[in-house]
Protein backbone atom coordinates (compact mmCIF):
# COMPACT_ATOMS: atom_id res chain seq x y z
CA UNK A 1 0.00 0.00 0.00
CA UNK A 2 1.80 3.58 -1.33
CA UNK A 3 2.34 5.88 1.92
CA UNK A 4 2.02 9.41 1.37
CA UNK A 5 4.21 12.49 2.52
CA UNK A 6 1.68 14.99 3.74
CA UNK A 7 4.02 17.86 3.85
CA UNK A 8 4.56 17.06 0.18
CA UNK A 9 0.57 16.72 -0.11
CA UNK A 10 0.39 20.10 1.55
CA UNK A 11 2.63 22.15 -0.04
CA UNK A 12 1.14 20.85 -3.73
CA UNK A 13 -2.40 21.84 -2.41
CA UNK A 14 -1.11 25.21 -1.52
CA UNK A 15 0.60 25.92 -4.61
CA UNK A 16 -2.61 24.78 -6.68
CA UNK A 17 -4.71 27.18 -4.61
CA UNK A 18 -2.27 29.86 -5.22
CA UNK A 19 -2.45 29.52 -9.41
CA UNK A 20 -5.78 28.90 -9.12
CA UNK A 21 -6.64 32.36 -6.92
CA UNK A 22 -3.74 34.49 -9.29
CA UNK A 23 -5.71 33.25 -12.43
CA UNK A 24 -8.96 34.50 -10.95
CA UNK A 25 -7.41 37.65 -10.13
CA UNK A 26 -5.52 38.08 -13.57
CA UNK A 27 -9.17 37.10 -14.71
CA UNK A 28 -11.09 39.83 -12.86
CA UNK A 29 -8.57 42.19 -13.37
CA UNK A 30 -8.65 41.95 -17.28
CA UNK A 31 -12.39 41.47 -17.44
CA UNK A 32 -13.76 43.54 -14.70
CA UNK A 33 -11.25 46.43 -14.50
CA UNK A 34 -11.54 48.33 -11.23
CA UNK A 35 -14.75 46.79 -10.55
CA UNK A 36 -14.18 43.25 -8.35
CA UNK A 37 -16.57 40.91 -7.15
CA UNK A 38 -19.37 43.42 -7.66
CA UNK A 39 -17.67 45.79 -5.68
CA UNK A 40 -15.98 49.42 -6.72
CA UNK A 41 -11.80 49.53 -6.35
CA UNK A 42 -11.74 53.15 -6.10
CA UNK A 43 -8.36 54.29 -8.21
CA UNK A 44 -5.59 56.76 -6.75
CA UNK A 45 -4.90 59.95 -8.20
CA UNK A 46 -2.09 58.51 -10.09
CA UNK A 47 -4.03 55.88 -11.31
CA UNK A 48 -7.07 57.79 -12.27
CA UNK A 49 -4.63 60.10 -14.27
CA UNK A 50 -2.96 57.24 -16.53
CA UNK A 51 -6.68 55.61 -17.47
CA UNK A 52 -7.11 59.51 -18.68
CA UNK A 53 -4.30 59.60 -20.67
CA UNK A 54 -4.51 55.93 -21.98
CA UNK A 55 -7.56 56.87 -23.37
CA UNK A 56 -6.76 60.23 -25.03
CA UNK A 57 -3.87 58.21 -26.45
CA UNK A 58 -6.43 55.88 -27.75
CA UNK A 59 -8.23 59.04 -29.88
CA UNK A 60 -4.81 59.82 -30.90
CA UNK A 61 -3.95 56.84 -32.55
CA UNK A 62 -7.47 56.17 -34.06
CA UNK A 63 -7.65 59.77 -35.31
CA UNK A 64 -3.89 59.78 -36.30
CA UNK A 65 -3.23 63.16 -34.66
CA UNK A 66 0.63 63.85 -35.16
CA UNK A 67 1.32 64.87 -31.56
CA UNK A 68 4.14 65.04 -29.62
CA UNK A 69 4.71 65.97 -25.80
CA UNK A 70 5.35 69.26 -25.11
CA UNK A 71 4.27 69.31 -21.24
CA UNK A 72 7.41 71.08 -18.98
CA UNK A 73 6.79 68.89 -16.15
CA UNK A 74 6.54 65.70 -18.09
CA UNK A 75 9.64 67.15 -20.10
CA UNK A 76 11.76 68.39 -16.70
CA UNK A 77 11.28 64.65 -15.22
CA UNK A 78 12.95 63.31 -18.70
CA UNK A 79 17.18 62.47 -18.80
CA UNK A 80 19.02 60.54 -21.13
CA UNK A 81 19.33 57.66 -18.32
CA UNK A 82 15.72 58.14 -17.96
CA UNK A 83 15.15 57.52 -21.56
CA UNK A 84 17.30 54.32 -22.06
CA UNK A 85 15.75 52.68 -18.87
CA UNK A 86 12.25 53.61 -19.83
CA UNK A 87 9.79 50.64 -18.73
CA UNK A 88 12.63 47.95 -19.02
CA UNK A 89 13.49 47.68 -14.95
CA UNK A 90 9.49 47.11 -14.22
CA UNK A 91 7.16 44.30 -15.43
CA UNK A 92 4.72 46.34 -15.09
CA UNK A 93 4.53 49.84 -16.59
CA UNK A 94 4.30 52.25 -14.03
CA UNK A 95 2.63 56.03 -14.96
CA UNK A 96 5.75 58.25 -14.11
CA UNK A 97 6.76 60.59 -16.61
CA UNK A 98 2.95 61.70 -17.59
CA UNK A 99 1.16 61.25 -14.52
CA UNK A 100 2.85 64.20 -12.67
CA UNK A 101 1.43 65.82 -9.62
CA UNK A 102 -0.54 68.64 -12.08
CA UNK A 103 -3.56 68.02 -13.01
CA UNK A 104 -2.71 69.05 -16.47
CA UNK A 105 -0.87 67.38 -19.43
CA UNK A 106 0.25 68.72 -22.32
CA UNK A 107 1.00 67.61 -26.19
CA UNK A 108 1.35 69.91 -28.87
CA UNK A 109 -0.12 69.20 -32.65
CA UNK A 110 1.11 69.43 -36.16
CA UNK A 111 -1.48 71.14 -37.96
CA UNK A 112 0.19 70.37 -41.38
CA UNK A 113 0.14 66.91 -40.54
CA UNK A 114 -3.41 66.87 -39.75
CA UNK A 115 -6.95 67.26 -41.41
CA UNK A 116 -9.54 68.18 -38.94
CA UNK A 117 -11.81 65.67 -38.47
CA UNK A 118 -15.17 66.84 -37.00
CA UNK A 119 -15.70 62.88 -35.76
CA UNK A 120 -12.97 63.67 -33.03
CA UNK A 121 -15.61 64.93 -30.93
CA UNK A 122 -18.10 62.62 -31.36
CA UNK A 123 -15.40 59.64 -30.05
CA UNK A 124 -14.02 61.72 -27.12
CA UNK A 125 -17.46 62.02 -25.89
CA UNK A 126 -17.71 58.03 -26.29
CA UNK A 127 -15.00 57.94 -23.91
CA UNK A 128 -16.34 60.16 -21.52
CA UNK A 129 -14.42 63.10 -22.23
CA UNK A 130 -15.49 66.91 -22.13
CA UNK A 131 -13.81 68.71 -25.13
CA UNK A 132 -13.41 72.40 -25.39
CA UNK A 133 -11.90 74.18 -28.17
CA UNK A 134 -10.77 76.99 -28.63
CA UNK A 135 -10.10 79.18 -31.78
CA UNK A 136 -9.08 82.14 -32.82
CA UNK A 137 -7.74 84.15 -36.31
CA UNK A 138 -5.23 82.96 -38.83
CA UNK A 139 -2.49 85.49 -38.90
CA UNK A 140 -1.41 83.78 -41.82
CA UNK A 141 -4.34 85.62 -43.81
CA UNK A 142 -4.44 88.71 -42.06
CA UNK A 143 -2.90 91.62 -43.99
CA UNK A 144 -3.12 95.41 -43.86
CA UNK A 145 -5.62 95.10 -47.32
CA UNK A 146 -7.97 91.93 -45.19
CA UNK A 147 -7.75 92.52 -41.15
CA UNK A 148 -10.72 90.27 -41.12
CA UNK A 149 -9.13 86.42 -41.06
CA UNK A 150 -10.72 83.46 -40.96
CA UNK A 151 -10.52 81.38 -37.45
CA UNK A 152 -8.56 78.28 -36.93
CA UNK A 153 -8.76 75.72 -34.14
CA UNK A 154 -5.79 77.23 -31.75
CA UNK A 155 -6.23 74.62 -28.56
CA UNK A 156 -8.34 71.42 -27.81
CA UNK A 157 -9.08 70.94 -24.10
CA UNK A 158 -9.82 67.44 -22.99
CA UNK A 159 -11.76 66.84 -19.34
CA UNK A 160 -12.54 63.64 -18.04
CA UNK A 161 -12.39 62.82 -13.93
CA UNK A 162 -10.76 65.91 -13.27
CA UNK A 163 -7.96 66.01 -15.50
CA UNK A 164 -7.17 68.02 -18.13
CA UNK A 165 -5.13 66.96 -21.65
CA UNK A 166 -4.41 70.36 -23.69
CA UNK A 167 -3.30 69.69 -27.55
CA UNK A 168 -1.75 72.96 -28.44
CA UNK A 169 -2.14 73.46 -32.39
CA UNK A 170 1.22 74.34 -34.30
CA UNK A 171 1.47 75.76 -37.22
CA UNK A 172 3.89 76.75 -40.31
CA UNK A 173 4.45 80.08 -40.55
CA UNK A 174 6.22 81.80 -43.88
CA UNK A 175 9.54 82.53 -42.08
CA UNK A 176 10.00 78.39 -41.90
CA UNK A 177 8.97 78.29 -38.04
CA UNK A 178 5.98 76.57 -35.89
CA UNK A 179 3.75 79.30 -34.49
CA UNK A 180 0.66 78.59 -31.50
CA UNK A 181 -1.45 81.06 -31.00
CA UNK A 182 -3.30 82.65 -27.59
CA UNK A 183 -6.15 80.68 -25.91
CA UNK A 184 -8.62 83.22 -25.45
CA UNK A 185 -11.56 82.45 -24.03
CA UNK A 186 -14.98 83.84 -25.77
CA UNK A 187 -17.51 85.09 -23.40
CA UNK A 188 -19.72 82.08 -23.58
CA UNK A 189 -17.53 79.34 -22.52
CA UNK A 190 -16.90 78.06 -19.24
CA UNK A 191 -13.84 79.67 -17.85
CA UNK A 192 -13.69 76.59 -14.57
CA UNK A 193 -13.21 74.31 -17.31
CA UNK A 194 -9.53 74.13 -16.97
CA UNK A 195 -7.14 75.07 -14.60
CA UNK A 196 -6.21 78.18 -17.47
CA UNK A 197 -3.87 80.07 -14.98
CA UNK A 198 -1.98 77.27 -14.55
CA UNK A 199 -1.24 76.28 -18.38
CA UNK A 200 2.01 76.12 -19.88
CA UNK A 201 0.82 77.39 -22.74
CA UNK A 202 -1.70 79.73 -24.08
CA UNK A 203 -0.30 83.03 -22.00
CA UNK A 204 0.89 84.32 -24.96
CA UNK A 205 1.54 83.18 -28.62
CA UNK A 206 5.06 81.54 -29.25
CA UNK A 207 6.87 80.67 -31.83
CA UNK A 208 9.58 77.18 -32.25
CA UNK A 209 11.81 76.08 -34.76
CA UNK A 210 10.68 72.70 -36.05
CA UNK A 211 11.78 70.31 -33.42
CA UNK A 212 13.41 66.50 -34.52
CA UNK A 213 10.78 64.28 -32.90
CA UNK A 214 11.81 60.78 -31.52
CA UNK A 215 8.84 57.53 -31.22
CA UNK A 216 9.97 56.26 -27.17
CA UNK A 217 7.77 54.53 -24.65
CA UNK A 218 6.63 56.30 -21.30
CA UNK A 219 4.89 54.65 -19.28
CA UNK A 220 4.37 51.79 -21.51
CA UNK A 221 2.18 54.07 -23.81
CA UNK A 222 4.26 54.80 -27.50
CA UNK A 223 4.71 58.93 -27.09
CA UNK A 224 6.40 61.35 -29.43
CA UNK A 225 8.98 63.87 -27.78
CA UNK A 226 11.28 66.08 -29.01
CA UNK A 227 14.75 64.58 -29.29
CA UNK A 228 16.87 67.32 -27.81
CA UNK A 229 14.81 68.02 -25.01
CA UNK A 230 16.72 70.51 -22.88
CA UNK A 231 17.13 72.73 -26.27
CA UNK A 232 13.52 72.30 -26.70
CA UNK A 233 12.62 73.63 -22.53
CA UNK A 234 15.20 76.24 -23.56
CA UNK A 235 13.29 77.27 -26.64
CA UNK A 236 9.45 77.06 -24.63
CA UNK A 237 11.22 79.56 -22.18
CA UNK A 238 11.99 82.10 -24.83
CA UNK A 239 9.54 81.28 -27.51
CA UNK A 240 6.76 84.39 -26.51
CA UNK A 241 5.73 86.07 -30.05
CA UNK A 242 4.13 89.63 -31.21
CA UNK A 243 2.69 89.77 -34.13
CA UNK A 244 3.13 92.53 -36.27
CA UNK A 245 0.06 95.53 -35.68
CA UNK A 246 -1.70 95.53 -39.01
CA UNK A 247 -4.74 97.26 -37.87
CA UNK A 248 -2.38 100.26 -36.74
CA UNK A 249 0.32 99.99 -40.04
CA UNK A 250 -2.98 100.48 -42.07
CA UNK A 251 -3.73 103.55 -40.00
CA UNK A 252 -0.76 104.91 -40.84
CA UNK A 253 -0.34 104.32 -43.99
CA UNK A 254 -3.89 106.00 -44.12
CA UNK A 255 -2.10 109.14 -42.95
CA UNK A 256 1.24 108.67 -44.63
CA UNK A 257 0.84 107.00 -48.12
CA UNK A 258 3.25 104.30 -48.56
CA UNK A 259 6.33 105.04 -50.77
CA UNK A 260 5.59 102.24 -54.38
CA UNK A 261 8.04 104.03 -55.95
CA UNK A 262 10.70 101.51 -57.93
CA UNK A 263 13.63 102.94 -55.81
CA UNK A 264 11.64 102.09 -52.48
CA UNK A 265 11.11 98.98 -53.65
CA UNK A 266 13.97 98.04 -54.62
CA UNK A 267 16.22 99.44 -51.44
CA UNK A 268 13.30 96.69 -49.57
CA UNK A 269 13.93 94.06 -51.55
CA UNK A 270 17.82 94.22 -51.17
CA UNK A 271 17.19 95.35 -47.42
CA UNK A 272 15.07 91.66 -47.39
CA UNK A 273 17.96 90.16 -48.56
CA UNK A 274 20.04 91.76 -46.19
CA UNK A 275 18.41 90.66 -43.28
CA UNK A 276 18.08 86.85 -44.10
CA UNK A 277 21.63 87.02 -44.67
CA UNK A 278 22.53 88.42 -41.43
CA UNK A 279 20.23 86.05 -39.74
CA UNK A 280 21.80 83.24 -41.25
CA UNK A 281 25.20 84.34 -40.37
CA UNK A 282 24.57 85.08 -36.40
CA UNK A 283 22.13 82.21 -36.14
CA UNK A 284 25.30 79.71 -37.23
CA UNK A 285 27.36 81.40 -34.47
CA UNK A 286 24.80 80.98 -32.33
CA UNK A 287 24.94 85.03 -31.61
CA UNK A 288 21.37 85.85 -30.46
CA UNK A 289 20.31 89.58 -32.04
CA UNK A 290 17.02 91.97 -32.28
CA UNK A 291 15.55 94.76 -34.20
CA UNK A 292 17.26 97.81 -33.37
CA UNK A 293 16.73 101.65 -34.29
CA UNK A 294 15.05 102.60 -37.80
CA UNK A 295 14.66 98.73 -38.70
CA UNK A 296 12.45 98.08 -35.37
CA UNK A 297 10.44 101.10 -35.76
CA UNK A 298 9.75 100.37 -39.34
CA UNK A 299 7.92 97.00 -38.34
CA UNK A 300 6.53 98.23 -34.83
CA UNK A 301 4.65 101.27 -36.60
CA UNK A 302 4.19 99.87 -40.35
CA UNK A 303 4.98 96.14 -40.31
CA UNK A 304 7.92 96.47 -42.74
CA UNK A 305 11.44 98.17 -43.93
CA UNK A 306 10.96 102.62 -43.79
CA UNK A 307 11.86 102.76 -47.09
CA UNK A 308 14.10 106.33 -46.44
CA UNK A 309 16.10 104.49 -43.88
CA UNK A 310 18.60 102.97 -45.88
CA UNK A 311 20.20 100.71 -43.31
CA UNK A 312 19.12 97.76 -41.37
CA UNK A 313 19.90 97.66 -37.50
CA UNK A 314 20.29 95.47 -35.08
CA UNK A 315 21.06 94.64 -31.85
CA UNK A 316 23.30 92.07 -29.63
CA UNK A 317 24.60 91.89 -25.77
CA UNK A 318 27.95 92.38 -25.81
CA UNK A 319 27.80 88.93 -23.10
CA UNK A 320 26.98 87.56 -26.85
CA UNK A 321 30.03 89.21 -28.67
CA UNK A 322 32.27 86.58 -30.42
CA UNK A 323 35.54 88.05 -32.38
CA UNK A 324 35.02 85.76 -35.12
CA UNK A 325 32.01 88.15 -36.31
CA UNK A 326 33.27 89.91 -38.44
CA UNK A 327 35.55 87.44 -40.54
CA UNK A 328 31.82 85.55 -40.62
CA UNK A 329 30.21 88.58 -42.39
CA UNK A 330 33.07 89.25 -44.89
CA UNK A 331 33.50 85.76 -45.71
CA UNK A 332 29.74 85.87 -46.39
CA UNK A 333 30.57 89.01 -48.78
CA UNK A 334 29.82 91.43 -46.20
CA UNK A 335 32.45 93.57 -45.45
CA UNK A 336 33.88 95.47 -42.64
CA UNK A 337 33.02 99.26 -43.40
CA UNK A 338 33.90 100.60 -39.97
CA UNK A 339 34.24 99.73 -36.43
CA UNK A 340 33.41 101.37 -33.75
CA UNK A 341 34.89 101.33 -30.04
CA UNK A 342 35.88 98.28 -28.44
CA UNK A 343 34.20 95.37 -26.39
CA UNK A 344 34.65 96.90 -22.95
CA UNK A 345 33.01 100.46 -24.38
CA UNK A 346 30.73 101.14 -27.12
CA UNK A 347 31.41 98.92 -29.56
CA UNK A 348 29.72 99.39 -32.94
CA UNK A 349 30.23 97.16 -36.17
CA UNK A 350 29.12 98.02 -39.93
CA UNK A 351 29.27 96.19 -43.11
CA UNK A 352 28.77 97.25 -46.37
CA UNK A 353 26.13 94.69 -48.26
CA UNK A 354 24.85 96.04 -51.88
CA UNK A 355 23.90 99.59 -51.67
CA UNK A 356 22.46 98.71 -48.24
CA UNK A 357 24.52 99.23 -45.14
CA UNK A 358 24.20 96.62 -41.88
CA UNK A 359 24.62 98.36 -38.48
CA UNK A 360 25.10 95.65 -35.48
CA UNK A 361 25.27 97.96 -32.25
CA UNK A 362 26.33 95.95 -29.19
CA UNK A 363 24.16 96.73 -25.67
CA UNK A 364 25.66 97.18 -22.23
CA UNK A 365 23.32 96.33 -19.08
CA UNK A 366 23.58 98.37 -16.00
CA UNK A 367 21.66 98.36 -12.82
CA UNK A 368 18.59 100.18 -14.09
CA UNK A 369 19.15 100.69 -17.46
CA UNK A 370 21.01 99.44 -21.19
CA UNK A 371 22.79 101.14 -23.83
CA UNK A 372 24.63 101.22 -26.74
CA UNK A 373 27.07 103.77 -28.04
CA UNK A 374 28.49 105.78 -30.98
CA UNK A 375 31.24 107.22 -32.22
CA UNK A 376 31.98 110.12 -34.37
CA UNK A 377 35.35 109.51 -36.38
CA UNK A 378 36.51 112.59 -37.28
CA UNK A 379 36.23 113.90 -33.61
CA UNK A 380 36.82 111.04 -31.61
CA UNK A 381 33.36 111.99 -29.70
CA UNK A 382 31.58 109.31 -27.74
CA UNK A 383 27.69 109.48 -27.37
CA UNK A 384 25.39 106.64 -25.08
CA UNK A 385 21.78 105.86 -26.21
CA UNK A 386 20.28 104.65 -23.16
CA UNK A 387 17.25 102.54 -23.02
CA UNK A 388 15.17 100.97 -20.05
CA UNK A 389 15.28 97.33 -19.60
CA UNK A 390 13.80 94.90 -21.66
CA UNK A 391 13.35 91.24 -22.44
CA UNK A 392 13.32 89.71 -25.73
CA UNK A 393 10.42 88.14 -28.13
CA UNK A 394 9.59 86.90 -31.51
CA UNK A 395 7.97 88.55 -34.66
CA UNK A 396 8.35 87.88 -38.15
CA UNK A 397 9.60 90.39 -40.83
CA UNK A 398 9.99 89.76 -44.23
CA UNK A 399 9.38 85.89 -44.32
CA UNK A 400 11.67 85.92 -41.09
CA UNK A 401 11.51 85.15 -37.79
CA UNK A 402 13.38 87.26 -36.02
CA UNK A 403 13.51 89.04 -32.11
CA UNK A 404 11.90 92.26 -31.28
CA UNK A 405 12.09 94.03 -27.49
CA UNK A 406 8.47 92.65 -26.02
CA UNK A 407 8.12 95.92 -24.56
CA UNK A 408 8.84 97.60 -28.17
CA UNK A 409 6.29 100.81 -27.26
CA UNK A 410 8.89 101.91 -24.52
CA UNK A 411 12.09 101.04 -26.61
CA UNK A 412 10.85 103.35 -29.74
CA UNK A 413 9.43 105.82 -27.80
CA UNK A 414 12.97 105.89 -25.69
CA UNK A 415 14.77 106.26 -29.36
CA UNK A 416 12.58 108.60 -31.43
CA UNK A 417 10.43 109.87 -28.33
CA UNK A 418 6.24 110.36 -28.29
CA UNK A 419 5.72 111.30 -31.92
CA UNK A 420 7.89 107.97 -32.91
CA UNK A 421 4.16 107.31 -35.08
CA UNK A 422 4.75 110.63 -37.33
CA UNK A 423 7.88 110.18 -39.93
CA UNK A 424 10.99 111.92 -39.82
CA UNK A 425 13.26 112.36 -42.92
CA UNK A 426 16.08 114.10 -41.87
CA UNK A 427 17.51 112.58 -38.76
CA UNK A 428 20.82 113.37 -36.89
CA UNK A 429 22.39 110.22 -35.33
CA UNK A 430 24.40 112.59 -32.75
CA UNK A 431 21.23 114.72 -31.75
CA UNK A 432 17.96 114.11 -32.58
CA UNK A 433 17.65 110.98 -30.83
CA UNK A 434 15.65 111.47 -27.26
CA UNK A 435 18.27 109.14 -25.62
CA UNK A 436 21.41 110.28 -26.83
CA UNK A 437 24.17 111.36 -24.61
CA UNK A 438 27.50 112.64 -24.61
CA UNK A 439 29.79 110.06 -23.15
CA UNK A 440 33.06 111.97 -23.16
CA UNK A 441 35.87 111.88 -26.23
CA UNK A 442 38.07 108.76 -27.33
CA UNK A 443 41.86 109.20 -25.76
CA UNK A 444 44.09 110.32 -29.20
CA UNK A 445 46.13 107.59 -28.34
CA UNK A 446 43.61 104.82 -28.71
CA UNK A 447 42.12 106.11 -32.03
CA UNK A 448 43.87 103.54 -33.88
CA UNK A 449 41.65 100.73 -31.94
CA UNK A 450 38.23 102.62 -31.77
CA UNK A 451 38.20 104.29 -34.69
CA UNK A 452 38.36 102.20 -38.31
CA UNK A 453 36.63 103.19 -41.07
CA UNK A 454 37.37 100.91 -44.69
Amino acid sequence: MLRFNKTAVLALLIATSSVFLLFQLYHYRQHNGPHMFGRTVHLSGKDTQWQVVKKFMGLVHKYNMPVFLVDTASLGLLSQDSMLLRDSLVKEPHCTFLCTNRDVLTFALLNNLWKYDAGLVAAAEEKGFELLEVRGKDPRLVSMDDLSGNEIPLHFLFRLQGYVVHVVVLYERSGNYLWHGVLRLKPNMDRKFAPFRRLDYGHNAGAYDRPELVLTTLDGLDVRIPRNISGFLTEYSQARFLECRYRDARSFFQLYPDDTSPEAMNFRMKAKALLHLAARILTELRVPFWLSSGTCLGWFRQCGIIPYSKDVDLGIWIKDYRHDISQAFQKAGLPLKHKFGKVEDSLELSFQGLDVKLDIFFFYEETDVVWNGGTQAKSGKKFKYVFPKFTLCWTELMDLKVRVPCETVDYVSANYGPTWNTPVKTWDWKSSPPNVQDNGVWPVREWDEVIQVY
